[in-house]
């Protein structure tokens, strides 16, 4: 993976992002999808424990469900509930106004997120900077509604960030719970300069097991330093 700073920014061909697709991968698709369920299964069953007490903790600390349903796109176009511990007062959504200023209401619908998102609870700020918000996806997982490694799951907002060709071909995968954003950019980079789109692209030119092992192994430091949380 190149540096930040050096990754050159291009739109795509459709001819390009064809031959990505067309290429033969069936004992790679099935041996991350068998890797996949046993991976996400036990550690369903090993981190039971933390997954209950923070479930307990989102209940007791603020109003609201436990969990938030995330909708986003998934393989074939296909929208997709995420579930992730709910981070946010539970109106936050519905009344960004309450919490928000203009200025940063401008930025949450330019880049869907907000710098010291106010709407955010104290439990839901550690949670996010640990990914502990994020243990709920293991479930996603296992009914393979998300892989592991894969490209960063969207929302249809964010389709006018990406070319038509780059949209087929972020939908031609599953979406992945951990992937090069999350590893390299998070919050630190953004659609405007354009290395968000890159490196949803850069995941299909690397994509191998071999890769996705890597990407497994720099996401466990890349967690616990809290690189670009958000």
């Amino acid at each position: 993976m190149s540096d930040l700073s050096t990754i050159e920014i291009q739109v795509l061909s459709s001819e390009y992002i064809e031959t990505i697709k067309s290429k033969k991968r069936r004992g790679y698709y099935f041996f991350k999808r068998l890797f996949a369920i046993i991976t996400s299964f036990l550690m369903i069953i090993i981190l039971s424990p933390l997954m209950l007490i923070f479930a307990f903790l989102v209940k007791v600390t603020s109003k609201g469900p436990v969990l938030f349903k995330d909708v986003r796109i998934g393989k074939g176009g296909k929208h997709i509930k995420i579930w992730k511990y709910r981070s946010m007062y539970y109106d936050s959504e519905s009344n960004i106004e309450k919490y928000l200023s203009p200025k940063q209401i401008e930025q949450w619908r330019r880049e869907k997120k907000v710098d010291n998102d106010p709407r955010v609870t104290k439990l839901g700020k550690f949670m996010r900077k640990t990914s502990i918000d994020e243990l709920p996806q293991l479930f996603n997982i296992l009914t393979g509604r998300i892989a592991i490694v894969g490209p960063r799951p969207i929302t249809t907002k964010e389709y006018a960030n990406y070319s038509k060709p780059e949209i087929q071909l972020l939908t031609s995968a599953r979406p992945g719970l951990t992937g090069i954003w999350q590893v390299y950019g998070r919050k630190n980079v953004t659609y405007g300069s354009g290395l968000r789109q890159k490196m949803d692209m850069e995941y299909f030119e690397k994509r191998s097991l071999l890769f996705d092992l890597k990407i497994i192994f720099l996401t466990i430091p890349a967690v616990f330093k809290g690189d670009g949380a958000e």
